[in-house]
């Protein structure tokens, strides 16, 4: 699990590095010590998120911000989402990347509310996937969880999942599923994810003792059937619908049974949300 509190720290000093040791425009505009404020408003709407990270921005500045939204709500366009208040040089030195994770994490978050929507009524969850922006994991993760979503596989160490390239490794190297996946509850994992393209796979992935089958860039109705398959050879097994999901075809891949859909649209191709802050000094 990530530690997000600790993680929006860390970003909000990367991004902050990035701008450099100072700020020369404030430095020769701006009177010294001048206070200032800053309104944050989302001119698009949408489901809030990353707010941690830009308090955690606004703190390593110096400033505060007092929300009158909180993560996760849905709001309306031009929805005013809280102040800023420090001094106005420092608002004006956080003001970028403070809002580059809101604008990037409310539109993760209200993507992922569209799907999550999409299948109301169903068991089915939304999952994120790893494909996320370097660096910026956790602020695409908690972004998905703003917007409703769950967690999946955050990182390479804790769970397996056999992949393409994966079985094609195994082939070469003259190993059964069985034995790699023997192997990974020897080192003490428990999560045994298998990604399959055909029946032949999905039987040896059951055989073998997968916990979960990843269906991937199959039709809704081929997902229902071999979801079916596999949960009469392994009872209990979870079955992953993934690759090609859209907004149009999602509750399909949800009533055809599969109990979690995984959307790497969500985090790789975000609609950043239109999040302003509009700054005054002191009369």
């Amino acid at each position: 699990m990530i530690d997000f509190a600790a993680d929006a720290e860390r970003v909000a000093a990367i991004a902050l590095a990035e701008d450099g040791a100072r700020d020369v425009t404030s430095d020769v505009t701006v009177a010294p010590g001048a206070p200032g404020t800053g309104v944050l408003e989302c001119r698009s709407g949408g489901v809030l998120a990353g707010t941690l990270y830009a308090r955690a921005v606004a703190k390593a500045c110096g400033c505060i911000i007092h929300w009158r939204a909180a993560e996760g709500d849905k709001l309306p366009r031009g929805a005013e989402l809280g102040t800023v208040e420090g001094a106005l040089a420092a608002i004006l030195r956080a003001e970028r990347p403070l809002l580059n994770f809101l604008q990037r994490a409310t539109g993760i978050a209200t993507a992922t509310r569209a799907f999550v929507d999409a299948v109301h009524g169903t068991s089915a969850r939304i999952l994120h996937t790893r494909k996320t922006a370097p660096v910026l994991r956790g602020l695409d993760v908690a972004a998905v969880i703003a917007g409703g979503g769950c967690l999946h596989r955050l990182n390479l160490s804790d769970t397996v999942m056999v992949k393409d390239n994966h079985w094609r490794a195994l082939a070469a190297r003259g190993l059964s599923l069985g034995e790699a996946l023997d192997a990974a509850r020897a080192r003490g994992v428990t999560s045994l994810q298998v990604e399959v393209e055909s029946e032949a796979q999905l039987e040896t992935a059951c055989a073998a003792g997968a916990t979960r089958l990843l269906i991937d860039n199959q039709q809704p109705a081929t997902v229902g059937r071999w979801a079916e398959r596999a949960r009469r050879l392994a009872p209990g097994i979870e079955i992953e619908a993934t690759g090609g999901i859209t907004l149009a075809n999602v509750a399909d891949y949800a009533r055809a049974g599969a109990d979690y859909i995984s959307v790497g649209g969500l985090t790789h191709s975000v609609r950043a949300a239109d999040i302003a802050l509009a700054v005054s000094g002191a009369d």
